[in-house]
């Protein structure tokens, strides 16, 4: 039992030495890890410290950065808004100075009237000078003619009435004659003034068109297509339209040239389909031009719909509809004919408010002026003429028509508004950089070329391209041989030498082209 006894105390003993030992040791373990993560933690607290100081100065750079940026818009919009108001107190400062010239004309004009006046004082004085120097004539007569011995009164009388009424004859036409001077004079003046006045409110537009179309795409590629196989797709298309197709160099565009806008248009908006469908072959070609001839003549009559409208005037006939809207591809002298009319119109319109006359008449007068000019037969006759049978033809008012046909002289002036007619055209056409002659004579030697050719039997069809330095013409093959294509041209050439006269020289090409065409039913 001792011994049991010893034992269990000795092992309890043991137990509780070994249960301190390992309470010991469980602190010491504690107390290491607590250690290590202080140390951890300061490291984190270090790491994350330096992270939050290389944000804090990224945060800066990117801060005065920003502050840079926005300092250098607010100064580039400041010098924005600098040069506008520049420019604004320039407007300011020309617009004084014209104001301040205005006034000078003003005070100019204020004094002419004021020695205007004088001179009509100094002549009211004459006059009454004049008519007291008559009755002393009259009565110096009268006590002449009561001296003469054998005259009875009443013949004294009749010869006192005689005299003075030779007298009065003589100063009553130098007195009508002053006024009559001065009655032009102050017309002539007035005149001045409305003419200036309408030109001023009038906003003209001085563009010139020129023989030049140009046709933008999408891609140089594009060119491949339309030129095609060793040059038949533009070949083909130039020979439809009667136009030169150019294509270089230049990026995304080729250049339609030619005399005619109708041509060019036709061309422009044949080449736009064509591009558009993606099929580009000879066939095609043709029929898509077929097609634009036939959509452009509806687009002419739109054309003349349209300036109707925007005019105001109403009621023309669907014919002279269609005439208005010709000229918008027709040009005198290198000026747009529809712009010019549209000009025309509307100088007379201001002036005939001016001066009291029927506004309508002068505005439908002053459009239809040069309906002469796209007769599609063009006789021998001045455009003035054909336009006034046309105006006639279709019912227009007899003032009208007698303003067409005045405006160059052709005929006598009856209307009111034949001379404002006459003027407003003088005025659209002759203000500098309105009109170009040398234009105008060169579409007249390229129409010229084109219809020597035409004279000839055989010729279908004729076109004058390379700014007239190629005359271009199709034949009927079953008319015209190859021999005789060869005398053809020769002999059109020798014409062309004989009654024309022409810088440089001319090619004539004659093309005989042999096709045959059926049809599977």
């Amino acid at each position: 039992m001792p011994d049991i006894l010893s034992i269990l105390i000795t092992a309890l003993i043991a137990l509780g030495v070994g249960v301190y030992i390992g309470r010991v040791l469980l602190q010491k373990v504690y107390k290491q890890q607590e250690e290590a993560a202080r140390q951890k933690a300061k490291g984190i607290i270090r790491e994350a410290e330096l992270n939050a100081e290389s944000i804090k100065k990224d945060r800066m750079l990117e801060a005065k950065e920003k502050f840079l940026k926005l300092k250098s818009e607010f100064e580039e919009e400041s010098n924005k808004k600098k040069n506008i108001i520049i420019q604004n107190e320039n407007k300011v400062k020309q617009r004084e100075q014209h104001v301040a010239k205005q006034m000078e004309q003003t005070k100019r004009r204020e004094a002419e009237l004021d020695k205007e006046k004088e001179a009509l004082d100094h002549q009211l004085e004459v006059l009454k000078k004049r008519k007291e120097e008559v009755e002393q004539q009259h009565h110096e007569v009268v006590a002449q003619l009561e001296k003469i011995a054998g005259l009875t009164a009443a013949e004294a009388r009749e010869q006192m009435v005689e005299a003075l009424k030779n007298e009065a004859q003589s100063h009553a036409s130098s007195y009508v004659k002053d006024i009559v001077a001065q009655a032009k004079l102050t017309a002539t003046k007035e005149a001045k003034k409305i003419v200036v006045e309408t030109i001023q409110r009038t906003a003209a537009e001085h563009a010139i068109e020129n023989c030049v179309s140009v046709f933008n795409i999408e891609s140089d590629d594009i060119k491949g297509k339309i030129i095609g196989r060793e040059g038949r797709n533009i070949r083909a298309l130039e020979a439809a339209t009667g136009v030169e197709i150019i294509v270089d160099d230049t990026p995304e565009a080729i250049i339609i040239s030619g005399f005619d806008p109708v041509r060019r248009e036709i061309a422009r908006l044949s080449l736009h389909r064509l591009v558009a469908d993606g099929r580009i072959h000879p066939a095609r070609i043709e029929e898509v031009v077929t097609k634009t001839r036939k959509n452009i003549d509806e687009e002419i009559v739109e054309i003349g719909e349209r300036t109707a409208i925007d005019l105001g005037i109403h009621g023309l006939h669907p014919e002279l509809i269609k005439m208005v809207g010709r000229m918008r591809f027709r040009s005198s002298y290198g000026q747009n004919l529809l712009q010019h009319s549209r000009e025309v119109a509307n100088l007379c319109a201001t002036m005939a408010a001016e001066l009291g006359l029927n506004v309508k008449h002068a505005k439908r007068a002053g459009l239809l002026h040069d309906i002469g000019k796209v007769t599609p037969d063009e006789p021998e006759l001045p455009h003035a003429i054909i336009g006034m049978e046309l105006a006639k033809k279709y019912k227009e008012h007899p003032d009208i028509c007698n303003a067409i046909g005045a405006h160059h002289d052709e005929i006598e002036m009856t209307a009111m508004i034949s001379p404002l007619i006459q003027a407003c055209d003088a005025i659209s056409g002759s203000r500098p950089g309105a009109r170009r002659e040398i234009m105008e004579s060169y579409i007249k030697r390229l129409k010229d070329l084109e219809a020597a050719a035409v004279s000839f039997d055989g010729v279908n069809q004729c076109y004058a391209i390379q700014a007239g330095r190629e005359l271009r013409i199709m034949v009927d093959a079953d008319n015209v041989t190859d021999e005789k294509a060869a005398q053809l041209s020769f002999d059109i050439s020798q014409k062309i030498e004989k009654e024309m006269q022409y810088p440089g020289q001319i090619k004539i090409t004659v093309i005989r082209e042999m096709r045959a065409i059926s049809y599977a039913k």
